[in-house]
């Protein structure tokens, strides 16, 4: 069975990378996550799968953030985020979409 998520300040999850957080982007891509943060399981990203890797790539950047970058630059910066967060035990999706949203100047489309 798998662990729901109760509670989760995700802005603080998000300040161990970025000092000064955009709280209103914070709120947009936890209200476009949704449902999948209701399981522990789906509210985390496998950097090291590629399924993983193109879900992000192909729904959040590309659905999402409307980038139209070729899949290689995109996914390299999804690589590029994953490595950042390597450090941590838990690779949050909320953390991981603002950071990738971040990166490509795209936090407004979260107020």
């Amino acid at each position: 069975m798998t662990e729901q998520i109760t509670t989760m300040d995700w802005g603080a999850d998000v300040r161990k990378y970025v000092p000064e957080v955009d709280e209103k982007a914070v709120a947009g891509i936890v209200r476009y996550c949704g449902i999948a943060l209701q399981k522990k399981d789906a509210s985390l990203v496998a950097f090291n799968g590629t399924t993983e890797v193109e879900r992000v790539r192909e729904h959040f950047l590309k659905r999402k953030l409307g980038l139209v970058d070729p899949n290689a630059e995109l996914d390299k910066a999804i690589m590029k985020v994953g490595e950042r967060m390597k450090s941590g035990h838990s690779k949050n999706r909320v953390t991981a979409y603002y950071l990738l949203a971040d990166h490509f100047g795209k936090l407004p489309a979260f107020h």
